[in-house]
């Protein structure tokens, strides 16, 4: 019954790579980044393009009218413009509250999935190193990677969970920030 573990494999389930844990930061930094990037977007409604058209066009008859008997005519496309502009901001104030609580919930399942998640890393992983990398490379940074844990005579820093989640959540999200502001156009 008691059978030695694999290489890689610890007790109580499989092996849960630096790799496979860095593919799922990056996945919550994606929707993260994702979520930001939809919100600074945001949505034009084919009625608030319409609105547009109308204030550019009722502007545009009124500046043609400039003589002073259209004077009263103008006026009245200007009033009208402006009528219009106010209905546009006021339909664009509605659409971004409804657009925030609709981000902010997003928002919060996100954080609610993550959250939970990177504490049973922590809680799975607490003292077990999820890689081992050669001193030389980690030469200054050896010490905070590995909290201690390395071992001096083989020569390999172990690094744990939580300097691993902090490492990976960093590059993740300067990755997806300059990956999707690529992809996506302004």
């Amino acid at each position: 019954m008691d059978e030695p573990l694999a290489p890689g494999v610890r007790a109580g389930g499989a092996p849960l790579s630096p790799l496979s844990i860095l593919l799922l930061v990056l996945a919550f930094q994606f929707f993260d980044r994702y979520l930001e990037l939809l919100k600074k977007k945001g949505s034009k409604s084919n009625e608030e393009t319409q609105l547009r058209f109308e204030i550019k066009n009722l502007l545009k008859e009124a500046s043609a009218l400039s003589t002073p008997a259209t004077f009263a005519q103008a006026a009245k496309l200007r009033r009208m413009a402006a009528a219009k502009e106010k209905e546009l901001i006021k339909k664009q104030e509605e659409r971004s509250k409804e657009q925030n609580l609709s981000y902010s919930l997003y928002n919060k399942i996100l954080m609610g999935v993550k959250v939970p998640l990177y504490a049973g890393l922590c809680w799975r992983f607490w003292g077990i190193p999820i890689a081992a990398v050669p001193q030389h490379l980690l030469q200054p940074f050896g010490r905070v990677l590995s909290w201690k844990a390395g071992d001096p005579a083989s020569g390999f820093i172990m690094i744990g969970i939580i300097p691993w989640l902090i490492l990976t959540s960093r590059v993740t999200k300067f990755l997806c920030q300059k990956l999707l502001t690529k992809i996506t156009p302004k």
